[in-house]
């Protein structure tokens, strides 16, 4: 009775798709979501950038605008997530900078992390002319 237990295989490609599609399926989502966060990475990094270039523009420009076009170009980010930058003025060596500090929170919309954030940040110090 167990040879003819042993020698059928029918089922076995079924059981054996069982088992490794949620793990295929875990490692694409998974995949996804690290996409997301290189995007808002991306698109924090070019708003910290299009600040750290406003504020080092002739007519020095006020910290509000100076967030607020940080706000304004931050590209593929929810504004909601998004926390008020700090622009903080110093002096270093006798040169006036600005420290400009973003920060955003990222959802994790998957199973085992669903409604974990992680928190992206970005600093730029800028060299006033």
């Amino acid at each position: 009775m167990t040879r003819c237990f042993s020698s059928n295989t029918e089922g076995s490609v079924a059981a054996e798709f069982a088992i490794v599609v949620p793990v295929l399926l875990i490692l694409i989502f998974g995949l996804f979501q690290i996409d997301i966060l290189y995007f808002a990475n991306a698109g924090l990094q070019n708003a910290i950038g299009e600040g750290a270039r406003m504020a080092t523009l002739f007519p020095r420009k006020t910290d509000a605008e100076i967030v607020e076009h940080i706000k304004s170009k931050a590209f593929g980010l929810n504004p909601s997530y998004l926390e008020t930058p700090t622009v903080t003025h110093g002096v270093d060596y006798g040169l006036d900078f600005i420290d400009i500090h973003v920060s955003y929170r990222v959802k994790i919309n998957m199973y085992p992390l669903n409604g974990v954030s992680i928190t992206l940040e970005n600093n730029r110090r800028v060299y006033l002319p």
